[in-house]
């Protein structure tokens, strides 16, 4: 399922997932049927595999002309062959990418994907950190029979103003063949709100248009109105292509120290979740991110922190259903200076925020974008590269607050740059400090900064358990200590009144590489409130204790 919704009406697409061939790249002879999407670590026998691997099937293509190969996400570098000719590639698992071929023949072509999920000396962002680096097709393929001239992406901002709401649109064409006259019309639940006629040149091009649209009800948390917005491409009075997708209307504003969605203050009651599962590893099928949500649900939570790269498309589907507010955030955790000077990190990451913002960016439910988790902010160099990604996600979207989490605690030098003051601490389990005073504390080194006045988010805090773990004496790793903190912790945070509301690390506990990353029991970053199957530690119940109070 490439969403939750039909995408085209008119443009035939063709959904690949299901049985493909699979091998090692050093066993090509022991070929395996395998599903995708999937991780391969999840097929037996290859549990820690890290190397390059091949992924192959054929695909019948019913007419002559042009085709499309739509990849939601492979891990994490992929070069792609068309009836064995290589013809692209990609880095990085989180963010989608397209390949068109022309003077395609009908009739039955191969795929061949090739695969790497090393730490390798090419790779700036998928190194090795504190969550697992998987392999595979991890997210969903889909095979479009496309027209010349076709739509390929429809962003929507809306803008709230005198009383009524209105729509920028932007369109992207991508012209195959010559000059064109075409009509575009786009609708909004089957109400027409744009019609106009255009040239379209050869190449890649775009239209920007803004419309005004009356009696427009907002999405909000608590009633997430979504509209269908179904844009309609026409040449020579026949309909040539279309693009179906869900939008929200609906404002994210900062006010002093306050996070406003819809000029409403929120107090955001969160989570930071990696996509992993004992099961299915990284590519989760929709029901088990439905099943994750309901549990954010069921605890109080309205809030989702994407930790640390950009999600799937249809857990923002699903997030953008429920009203559960998110913070997707681009790729990179952790990395040092000496990291970031890597000569593919700049090219690697602002690749990955231009894929984020132009496949996502009309998902009401995303109040705000992020980056860079826990990287340099304490450095001249770092700064560079802080301000550079700030600006080139702005050069997409400025209708959204922008922020990263900082660990830097009294030596960041980057504060100035986001809208909202991000910081993870984490007071009774990396140090002794009592969290009220430590809250305090480091909110007042904050107002001494260009940071000062600010919205203040507690982006990460918690604590670990070993899930069964449970004493009467309350030691470290046991459910009883995690609960006990986590109380204390929420208490602090839900209490202060300059705190815009917390994001606690994390849901579920998840997969890190067995080299002994900061020295992990069971492999896992075992900080979450559920364990990696979702089977529920005490702290649970405080959670939901402390957020539905």
């Amino acid at each position: 399922m490439e969403r939750l919704f039909q995408t085209h009406k008119v443009r035939k697409t063709t959904e690949l997932d299901g049985i493909w061939q699979f091998y090692m790249a050093e066993h090509p002879e022991d070929i395996r049927q395998v599903l995708i999407p999937s991780c391969l670590e999840t097929y037996p026998g290859l549990e820690n595999y890290a190397g390059r691997y091949t992924y192959r099937r054929d695909v019948t293509v019913e007419c002559d002309g042009t085709v499309r190969l739509v990849f939601k996400g492979v891990g994490h570098t992929a070069d792609i062959y068309w009836d064995e000719k290589k013809v692209g590639c990609h880095y990085n698992a989180f963010t989608p990418f397209a390949l068109v071929l022309e003077d395609v023949a009908a009739g039955v072509h191969s795929i061949r994907v090739e695969g790497d999920n090393s730490v390798h000396k090419d790779s700036a962002l998928h190194v090795a950190n504190d969550y697992y680096n998987y392999g595979g097709i991890i997210r969903p393929v889909i095979l479009e029979e496309l027209r010349p001239v076709y739509i390929e992406q429809v962003h929507f901002i809306p803008e709230f103003c005198q009383d009524i709401w209105n729509a920028h649109i932007k369109v992207f064409f991508h012209n195959l063949d010559c000059q064109a006259k075409i009509r575009l019309c786009i609708s909004l639940d089957g109400e027409q709100v744009l019609s106009g006629e255009y040239t379209i040149n050869p190449g890649k091009s775009h239209i920007e248009e803004t419309v005004q649209v009356k009696d427009a009800q907002a999405y909000e948390p608590d009633a997430p109105r979504l509209y269908t917005m179904t844009a309609m491409l026409y040449a020579e009075g026949q309909c040539i292509d279309d693009l179906t997708d869900r939008v929200g209307f609906r404002t994210v504003s900062i006010e002093g120290k306050d996070i406003l969605m819809n000029g409403k203050k929120l107090q955001i009651k969160g989570f930071n979740r990696h996509e992993d599962h004992g099961i299915f590893g990284c590519a989760m099928p929709v029901e088990a991110m439905d099943y994750d949500l309901r549990l954010f649900k069921d605890m109080g939570a309205n809030a989702v922190r994407t930790s640390h790269y950009p999600n799937d498309e249809r857990f923002l589907d699903l997030c953008d259903e429920y009203g559960i507010l998110v913070w997707e955030e681009s790729h990179a955790r952790g990395l040092s200076e000496e990291q970031m000077r890597h000569p593919n990190f700049r090219k690697q990451s602002l690749c990955c925020i231009d894929e984020m913002l132009f496949s996502h960016i009309n998902h009401p439910a995303i109040f705000t974008w992020g980056i860079l988790n826990e990287c340099a902010s304490n450095t001249e160099y770092g700064r560079e590269i802080y301000t550079e990604q700030l600006n080139r996600i702005r050069s997409w979207d400025t209708s959204r607050p922008l922020t990263f989490a900082s660990c830097m605690i009294k030596s960041d030098i980057c504060l100035d740059l986001p809208d909202i003051v991000s910081l993870n601490i984490y007071p009774l389990w990396y140090h002794d400090a009592e969290p009220e005073e430590y809250l305090k504390e480091v909110y007042h080194w904050i107002q001494e900064t260009p940071g000062n006045g600010k919205p203040f988010l507690v982006s990460e805090i918690g604590a670990g358990a070993i899930p069964g773990y449970i004493t009467h004496n309350d030691v470290r790793w046991s459910e009883n200590r995690q609960a006990e903190i986590l109380e204390r912790q929420l208490s602090a945070v839900l209490g202060f009144a300059d705190a815009s509301g917390v994001f606690i690390w994390q849901f579920c506990d998840c997969r890190v590489p067995d080299s002994g990353f900061y020295g992990r029991p069971r492999c896992m970053n075992n900080k979450g409130v559920v364990d990696e199957y979702r089977r529920r530690k005490l702290a649970y119940d405080t959670v939901k204790r402390k957020f539905t109070c």
